[in-house]
């Protein structure tokens, strides 16, 4: 079992649930990512959340430090990683991803969120570790 949130991530969690909302309403499912992108992290300003887009994820082993080439798609307020889909099908390996990027930040909460569904509800999935 995993350490409850603090209060500040479940408040910034609200805020990243409903600025998704509001781009899913406005926008419907169909577009490119990066659009999605783009209109999502103007919402989460207009919240007054600070944000990160494409943050590089840098892999230290053995006291090495490699730049393979992750990315998150968008990090708020240094806490949340929210990685971006618009497709038909979500693949369990994007929720490995996200899982992996928690553990090399030393994040705990993360968003798969998936604009390209009917309702936005069934396109968000909240990963804690």
């Amino acid at each position: 079992m995993y350490k409850l949130l603090s209060k500040k991530e479940e408040e910034i969690a609200t805020k990243i649930v409903d600025a998704a909302y509001c781009v899913h309403k406005e926008l419907g499912p169909g577009l490119l990512e990066k659009i999605y992108e783009a209109c999502f992290c103007h919402e989460l300003s207009k919240r007054n959340l600070v944000y990160q887009r494409q943050v590089e994820v840098p892999i230290v082993y053995d006291g090495m430090m490699f730049d393979e080439g992750l990315r998150l798609d968008v990090l708020v307020e240094n806490l949340i990683i929210c990685e971006l889909k618009a497709v038909d099908n979500i693949n369990p390996v994007w929720e490995a991803q996200i899982l992996s990027h928690l553990k090399l930040t030393g994040k705990r909460l993360g968003f798969l969120v998936n604009f390209n569904r009917k309702y936005i509800k069934d396109g968000i999935k909240r990963i804690i570790i």
